[in-house]
């Protein structure tokens, strides 16, 4: 947004001109300063002259002779003139002689063609002002002759380039930004009042909105004996100090009122709108249109048109059509201002490359009350310059009626946000300043116009608090409460990064998209958790078309890009959100969004320490990683043997802690495996990380016995699918605090049919005293009798 101050002045009149200053109010109020220009008069002594007479030139015929004045005493100076465009009476810039122009061209008195010239009367051009060089600038009418003419184009000037946050509309304006400034130097700005010289009659052309969630409100005027021409000098000047391509003068009166108010406009030729009726709706499969660049556009359905009984006529808010454009010809214009739904023109400027300074401000979301205003103050510019008429009746069709909205904001909200200082009626003196309606004591009513639609909560006015109040004013404090750090619950999750790291995985950061079909692959049922998703409204793509219930599809996917480019094996892990339909249990507004760990493994392990390198993946590989994590974090952590979605049938484990299961890891199926073009066995798993991160008692530590220990075997046969961990848990439970540990060394299935034997190593130890054989006979036959109540029998015993 660039801003002249010579124009703002029309609107406010600032305490200071010092650029550093109003520089320091732009960036306090929120507004950063890309850029400030310093445009200047790139010439010496041109003045505002009047041609008082025209003569042929005796001896040439493409020039003329022109007597101009502009002294007090109008004494007529001869010069010769090559441009044809102007007669007796214009008021023109006059170079004297002695005048430099830019690129240090010096203007003298010499003959031409056997006549004196004094000086020369300029072209834009030939004042670096403008890119018109077909003939020399005549000015407005009311120009005052021998005036300086730098100060009649109100140069030297400054112009600041803004960077206005997309959540200001307000402030895409020079209205907006003259609110602003009288707000922070606490002086008056005057408001734009159209005064409409109109005449009796309503506009011929009616509006329908069919599609009432792209189109919230159009307004229409009609103007008749509308004469198409230049804009004045002023127009065009300010135009070009806003960046702004001067064309015509009604195509420049509807950019002038959008950077003056902030609502744009747009100006359909009456005359050319077939059958008198507008139409909004979305646009239909197969429909095209020609917008004002000549370019034939392909609509689909999410564009929304403005059509006539041909068709498609306007994209709404982004782009006029040729068919209905403004031309020489025009005698009656047809002045729309709409109030257009922000996404959608947003959606169809980026699909037509078609981002200009208006859908730059319908993207925003311009002031629903304004339209009346922008219109009226169009239509009086355009009849002052073209003489033309306004009928007084009005379409203004309302499809969503839009109102103030109130706010409750506590004395409470501000000092805990802010600090304290503040006091009930300094805050609203300065919410009053942004022309906020404020009653009430504590809590403060405060009525939100429509013009800020980024005020929606009241820490919303606690920062319009402390845009005012000056955040430099702030005073230096020390932050209260307990001295920064990690929580346990970070700490614990570093912990678990750092041993995945260390086991030689690599840290994969995934979109939280996944593509349904995904879930079909792994053989999720109908009524699983996993099924229970979130689907995205406008995807990119349809393979993102929902976020993600599980890590494991784009884990598989990264492994599947990674063995495409060469690599024989890897290990990938991730940590982060999965989401499910039903709301979350603190907040009902948004979904459920537990945080997941989870990894995958293919190939040779390589360089993993995952059982010693060269060592194949495959579902010990998982366990391993299952029981390393169980161990960084101090876990009370079992495996047990399980049957899941997308894993190979006996070679899965659900993840106990504490007795609750957290997850599943193991072999990936080979049909899933194959899915994803991944060759061999692939191990992976999914853990639920707050499970994992909760809180673990703290150790007790014991002093270590320093008496010797008593060792012994004992194998038992068991059934084949009855788990290890079973009967572990049973013969030691029964040894009591003697046991030291127990670890299984030998598996032998060469018994009959379904059944197996399970050699285990059992330590004891006593922490006072030697243990003598007559202590742990007992404990022996104790461990085999809670064995024998498992259905195990000790091998060997006849």
């Amino acid at each position: 947004m660039r801003v002249s101050l010579d124009w703002l002045a029309d609107y406010i009149a600032l305490p200071t001109d010092d650029v550093a200053e109003i520089r320091e109010a732009f960036e306090s109020l929120g507004h950063e300063v890309e850029g400030i220009e310093f445009p200047e008069a790139d010439w010496t002594e041109v003045v505002i002259a009047e041609v008082i007479s025209i003569e042929p030139h005796p001896d040439a015929d493409k020039v003329r002779l022109c007597q101009v004045v502009y002294d007090d005493a109008r004494t007529p100076v001869d010069v010769v003139c090559g441009a044809w465009n102007f007669d007796v009476g214009a008021i023109v810039p006059f170079a004297k002689p002695g005048a430099v122009l830019p690129g240090g061209f010096e203007i003298g008195t010499r003959k031409i063609r056997g006549v004196q010239s004094n000086g020369m009367i300029c072209s834009e051009r030939e004042l670096g002002i403008g890119e018109d060089a077909a003939g020399i600038l005549v000015l407005d009418a009311d120009a005052t002759v021998g005036l300086d003419f730098a100060e009649y184009v109100a140069l030297p000037d400054v112009i600041f380039d803004l960077s206005i946050t997309p959540n200001r509309p307000d402030a895409m304006s020079m209205m907006g930004i003259a609110r602003e400034l009288s707000a922070y130097f606490d002086v008056p700005y005057s408001m734009v009042e159209p005064d409409l010289p109109t005449v009796p009659g309503t506009p011929s052309t009616s509006v329908d909105i069919e599609d009432p969630s792209g189109c919230l409100r159009f307004t229409g005027r009609e103007i008749q004996n509308v004469v198409i021409g230049r804009s004045p000098f002023w127009m065009r000047q300010r135009l070009r100090s806003a960046g702004v391509r001067s064309i015509s003068n009604a195509v420049d009166v509807t950019n002038y009122v959008m950077l003056e108010l902030g609502h744009p406009l747009h100006a359909f030729d009456a005359d050319r709108v077939v059958g008198e009726h507008l139409v909004v709706r979305r646009a239909e499969s197969g429909e095209k249109m020609t917008t004002l660049d000549d370019i034939e556009r392909a609509l689909s359905q999410d564009d929304l048109v403005i059509c006539d009984a041909s068709g498609p006529i306007s994209l709404a808010g982004t782009m006029g059509g040729a068919t209905s454009e403004v031309s020489q010809q025009t005698t009656r214009v047809f002045l729309e201002a709409a109030t257009w739904d922000p996404p959608t023109i947003m959606w169809m400027s980026r699909r037509h490359g078609l981002r200009s300074e208006a859908s730059s401000r319908f993207e925003r979301g311009v002031d629903p009350g304004l339209p009346l205003r922008a219109s009226s103050r169009a239509a009086q510019l355009l009849a002052a310059m073209s003489g033309a008429t306004i009928l007084e009746g009005v379409v203004d069709e309302i499809a969503v009626p839009v109102t103030e909205h109130t706010l409750e904001l506590r004395l409470s909200d501000i000092t805990r946000t802010l600090g304290p200082g503040f006091s009930v009626g300094e805050v609203a003196r300065l919410l009053e300043k942004l022309e906020l309606d404020v009653a009430g004591a504590d809590p403060l009513s405060v009525v939100v116009p429509t013009f800020r639609p980024d005020l929606e909560r009241p820490i919303d006015l606690v920062e319009e608090v402390a845009r005012l109040h000056g955040f430099d004013r702030f005073g230096e404090s020390l932050p209260r409460g307990s001295a920064a750090g990690l929580t346990a619950e970070q700490h614990r999750e570093r912990r678990l990064r750092s041993a995945l790291v260390g086991a030689g995985l690599h840290q994969a950061v995934h979109l939280s998209f996944m593509d349904p079909d995904d879930l079909d692959m792994i053989g999720y049922p109908a009524d699983h958790w996993a099924r229970r998703i979130v689907t995205v409204r406008n995807p990119l793509r349809e393979e993102e078309g929902a976020l993600r219930t599980t890590l494991l599809p784009g884990l598989l996917a990264s492994l599947r890009y990674n063995a495409s480019h060469g690599a024989g094996h890897g290990g990938l892990f991730e940590t982060g959100r999965v989401f499910f339909s039903e709301a979350d249990d603190t907040d009902a507004r948004i979904p459920q969004q537990p945080v997941r760990v989870g990894f995958a493994l293919f190939g040779v392990s390589g360089g993993l320490e995952l059982g010693g390198s060269g060592r194949p993946t495959d579902a010990f590989t998982a366990t391993a990683l299952a029981r390393l994590i169980g161990e960084v974090l101090d876990l009370d952590l079992e495996l047990r043997p399980a049957t899941y979605p997308g894993y190979h049938p006996g070679r899965c484990a659900e993840v106990a802690v504490s007795g609750n299961v957290v997850g599943h890891v193991g072999e990936v199926h080979p049909t899933v495996a194959r899915h994803y073009d991944l060759e061999g066995r692939v191990a992976a798993g999914e853990l639920n990380m707050p499970d994992l991160l909760a809180p673990t008692p703290k150790p007790q530590l014991e002093s270590p016995s320093v008496f010797p220990r008593s060792e012994f075997d004992l194998a038992f046969v068991i059934e084949r699918d009855m788990p290890a961990v079973e009967l572990l848990a049973a013969t030691v439970a029964a040894g009591g605090e003697l046991i030291e540990s127990a670890e299984v060394f030998d598996e032998y299935r060469g018994l009959e049919e379904g059944r197996k034997s399970l050699a285990i190593h059992y330590v004891l130890r006593a922490p006072d005293r030697t243990l003598s054989g007559e202590e742990v006979a007992p404990v022996r036959s104790a461990m085999i009798e809670a064995a024998a109540a498992t259905g195990a029998e000790l091998r060997g015993r006849a």
